[in-house]
């Protein structure tokens, strides 16, 4: 597993991105294409040296996340070995369905804090997006985005 792994990973040369960003889910099958109840994320940050994960559950997927940690870790080409670090505060879903949503709603936030601040070298890991996703993922902008994604699909299937 670990060599194909490997052979997966490294054509996606981590080592040379600043950011990236992981979707978690908890289905433990790979045979089973729509397993698992619950999505998360992980977004490294390189500046930091820094995983960071972010669930809507207050942390249902913090196994899952912590599994993805610990197999790509070795692939970032970082000097030391990075962190793992839980966001406590991340934004909640009120209820049982939103997940995938706020994970495409925490990931355009930090994507979009990163476009605004990559020429910094934000290496203190108080100072990430934390404040821009608690501000800008509510469950108004998380039902926005599924407005914005049904639109997409909708031009998407206008367009065959």
């Amino acid at each position: 597993m670990a060599d194909s792994l490997g052979d997966f990973i490294e054509p996606l040369h981590f080592p040379d991105k600043a950011l990236v960003v992981f979707p978690v889910n908890d289905n433990d099958d790979v045979d089973i294409a729509e397993g698992g109840s619950h999505w998360s994320l992980v977004a490294y940050y390189r500046n930091a040296n820094v995983f960071v994960h972010h669930d809507s559950c207050r942390g249902l997927n913090a196994a899952p996340a912590k599994k993805l940690y610990k197999s790509v870790a070795g692939y970032m080409g970082s000097a030391s070995e990075p962190s793992f670090l839980e966001c406590t505060n991340s934004p909640m879903q009120d209820n049982g369905y939103d997940c995938g949503l706020y994970v495409t709603a925490t990931t355009k936030v930090i994507c979009n804090w990163y476009a605004n601040h990559k020429n910094h070298k934000n290496t203190d890991t108080n100072d990430l997006w934390f404040s821009a996703v608690k501000e800008r993922v509510t469950p108004s902008a998380v039902a926005n985005m599924r407005g914005e994604i049904m639109a997409l699909i909708m031009d998407l299937m206008e367009r065959r």
